[in-house]
């Protein structure tokens, strides 16, 4: 029998690429970043690092038999995707979608996170901690929008900032401890003990 090969582990490549602009992003949301400079950033750079590199990082964990990380880097990767879509057309005129719309959108993101955050109780504390604030991020910044509520698009901004810190801590800490080969900055065990403590499957 031919030997199986080992395959790596693309989870931190998508955490990576969703923290950088998920930092980005909340900057400009928190007030830190002038928005109209900062959005012709944050355009390319959800098409390109935030949204291409998680679908990949989804479509290999689809090899991989992960479930859990093919639903969430595809999912979060459609989401930069449909984002920098919505601001490229609203900059060129071409469609434009109203706040209240993209509110109920991110609200319906925060859902899908809640959904996710119950499986991360399996996988390990590091992955509950990004899980936990991206859908805090989601439902300030979404309501906010929704309900034209400045003050909470102000409050997601600043919770997405830690939301981005939590995620490049996890992908630092998977590609660290893969280098080292041992597990020199922890991740956490599993929130109840299950069997499983990475996002990984197998390897």
């Amino acid at each position: 029998m031919p030997k199986e090969t080992k395959l790596a582990n693309p989870a931190p490549l998508g955490l990576m690429g969703f923290a950088l602009t998920t930092m980005i992003l909340s900057l400009i949301n928190a007030g830190l970043l002038p928005d109209e400079g900062g959005i012709a950033v944050v355009i390319p750079l959800a098409m390109a690092y935030g949204g291409t590199m998680q679908i990949v990082a989804g479509i290999l964990a689809f090899r991989k038999g992960d479930t859990f990380e093919t639903m969430a880097f595809n999912t979060y990767g459609a989401f930069w995707w449909w984002f920098g879509l919505a601001e490229l057309f609203a900059v060129n005129g071409l469609l434009s979608p109203s706040t209240t719309a993209i509110g109920v959108t991110l609200v319906g993101f925060g859902v899908i996170t809640t959904i996710l955050l119950v499986g991360t109780l399996r996988l390990n504390w590091a992955l509950f901690a990004v899980f936990a604030t991206l859908a805090a991020t989601f439902y300030l910044v979404g309501v906010g929008d929704w309900l034209g509520i400045d003050v909470l698009v102000t409050a997601g901004g600043y919770v997405g900032m830690v939301t981005a810190v939590l995620a490049a801590y996890t992908a630092a800490a998977e590609v660290l401890n893969w280098t080292f080969g041992e597990d020199r900055i922890p991740l956490g065990g599993s929130p109840t003990s299950g069997r499983r403590t990475t996002a990984q499957t197998a390897d």
